[in-house]
C-alpha cells in the first residue's frame, strides 16, 4: 500500500498552484491525448444538457456542496465539455425529502428534456425517484446515494458505494482488532432500518466476532447519545461500531469524546462518520477513530495526485469521497458520450455506460458491476494528527467489494 502523508500533499498543491497546471490534464478516464478517451479526443457536437439534483439548502447542502463541486471540477478542466460536446449543466434543488426528490427528477426528465442526470444525495429520493428514471430510459449517474434496496434498476448507475459495505468491509479488521465484544449503535433512517448497522452485525457474526446486547438505534434527528453512551458504557463492551452521518455524526462523535471510555477502547465506523465537512467540525474529538471507505486523500497514484492538486487550487481544501465520486460521475459521462457520439441519444448512452470497463480514478482503478455499482478496493483509516492537520489516514487495504 502507498499513499501520500498530508505534508507531502501540501507540498504538492503548492508546486501544482506555483506552475498554474500548466501540464495536460489526467482525467479519471485517463489522459485527453488518449484515442479512445477525453473530450479532446472527438470531434465537438450539438451541446448537451446534464441534469444535477443536488440539495442547496437544510441539512444535506454540505453534502451537496462537495457533488457539485467534484462534478464542476471536472467540467473546468475539461472546457466545460464531456465526450467533445459542450455542456448545459441544469441544476435542480433535491431538497431534504424524498418526495422532493422525486419533484426534482421529474422536472429535469419532463420539463429540461436532459440527456442524463447525476447527483442525489438522500437514498429516499432515489429509491423515490426510480420508477420516473426507467420509465424515461434517461440514464441516471448517481454519485452519492445508493441504498441496498435499490435493485434491478437498468438506468441507474452509481459512483459511489452500496450502503451495506462499509460495515462488511470493515467487519473482519473488527472480529480480529477488537479485544472482546462490540457494542452496535446507530440511526434509524426515514425509511427504517439502517442498512449499514444490519449488514456490520451480519458480517461481523461471520468472522467469528461477538455483539455486546442487541444493536441499539437512536431516533432519526436526534443530536442526544448520552443515554446510548452510558448504555455501551456499562455493557462491558471493549469496542462500538457507529453509524452516523452528517450533524448527527458531528454531535456522536463529541458526546462520545466526552463520555471518557476506557483507555483503549476502540470507536469503529463506515467513512460518513469523520469524512470530509464534519471532521473539521468534530476536531480533536474524533482523534483516533477508525472508519472504513473507499477513498482516501493520501492514496499515491497518479489521478489522485493530480485530483487532489486540482481540488485544492479550486477550492482550496481536501477533496473528500462525496466529491471524488461526483468527479467521477462527470468522468464516466466523459467517457460514453465519447463512445457514443455517433449516435448520441439517452439510450445509446445508457448502453455505453454499460460498455466502459475500468475507469482510472482518485480511489484506484473500478469498473460497474451487473448491480451499476463500482466494484472497487476499501481502505482502514484512523483519524490522527499527519503534520499540523487532524486527518483519516490510511493505515490498511481491507478488501474489495462490489
Amino acid at each position: 500500500m502507498s499513499h501520500l502523508n498530508r505534508r507531502q500533499a501540501l507540498r504538492l498543491f503548492a508546486a501544482a498552484g506555483a506552475a498554474g497546471l500548466t501540464a495536460p490534464i489526467l482525467s479519471a478516464c485517463g489522459s485527453s491525448s488518449d484515442n479512445d478517451s477525453g473530450s479532446s479526443a472527438v470531434p465537438s457536437g450539438p451541446p448537451i444538457k446534464i441534469g444535477m439534483i443536488v440539495p442547496q439548502a437544510g441539512v444535506y447542502k454540505d453534502l451537496g456542496s462537495e457533488l457539485d463541486n467534484g462534478f464542476g471540477l471536472y467540467l473546468r478542466l475539461h472546457d466545460n465539455k464531456l465526450g467533445g460536446r459542450q455542456v448545459n449543466l441544469v441544476k435542480v434543488d433535491e431538497g431534504e425529502s424524498a418526495d422532493s426528490g422525486k419533484a426534482a427528477a421529474e422536472k429535469l426528465l419532463k420539463e429540461e428534456k436532459v440527456l442524463a442526470l447525476t447527483g442525489v444525495v438522500n437514498p429516499q429520493s432515489m429509491l423515490a425517484m426510480k420508477d420516473a428514471v426507467e420509465a424515461a430510459q434517461i440514464p441516471l449517474v448517481g454519485s452519492n446515494a445508493s441504498p441496498a434496496s435499490l435493485q434491478g434498476a437498468k438506468y441507474i448507475w452509481r459512483t459511489s458505494f452500496v450502503a451495506t459495505e462499509p460495515g462488511q468491509a470493515i467487519a473482519r479488521w473488527a472480529a480480529d482488532n477488537a479485544g472482546g465484544t462490540i457494542a452496535v449503535v446507530g440511526q434509524a433512517g426515514p425509511g427504517g432500518e439502517d442498512e449499514e448497522v444490519r449488514s456490520f452485525v451480519e458480517f461481523l457474526k461471520g468472522a467469528g466476532g461477538d455483539i455486546a446486547g442487541q444493536p441499539k438505534t437512536t431516533p432519526f434527528g436526534s443530536k442526544d447519545f448520552n443515554a446510548v453512551l452510558t448504555q455501551v458504557k456499562q455493557s462491558g463492551a471493549t469496542a462500538m461500531y457507529a453509524s452516523y452521518g452528517g450533524a448527527a455524526a458531528v454531535e456522536f462523535v463529541k458526546q462520545f469524546h466526552n463520555a471518557r471510555f476506557p483507555g483503549g477502547f476502540k470507536l469503529l465506523a463506515p467513512g460518513s462518520l469523520t469524512e470530509g465537512y464534519v471532521l473539521k467540525q468534530q476536531g480533536d474529538a474524533a482523534k483516533d477513530v477508525y472508519t472504513a471507505l473507499n477513498y482516501s486523500p493520501d492514496l499515491d497514484n497518479a489521478a489522485n495526485r493530480r485530483f487532489i492538486a486540482d481540488y485544492q487550487k479550486a477550492f482550496g481544501t481536501i477533496p473528500s469521497t462525496y466529491a471524488m465520486a461526483s468527479y467521477d460521475a462527470a468522468a464516466v459521462l466523459d467517457k460514453a458520450i465519447t463512445d457514443a457520439t455517433k449516435n448520441l441519444d439517452s439510450f445509446s448512452l445508457n448502453a455505453a455506460i454499460g460498455r466502459l470497463g475500468q475507469i482510472d480514478s482518485p480511489r484506484g482503478g473500478w469498473q460497474f458491476t451487473q448491480n451499476r455499482t463500482p466494484l472497487q478496493r476499501w481502505y482502514l483509516r484512523q483519524v490522527r494528527p499527519d503534520g499540523a492537520l487532524l486527518s483519516n489516514v490510511l493505515t490498511a487495504e481491507l478488501a474489495t467489494q462490489g
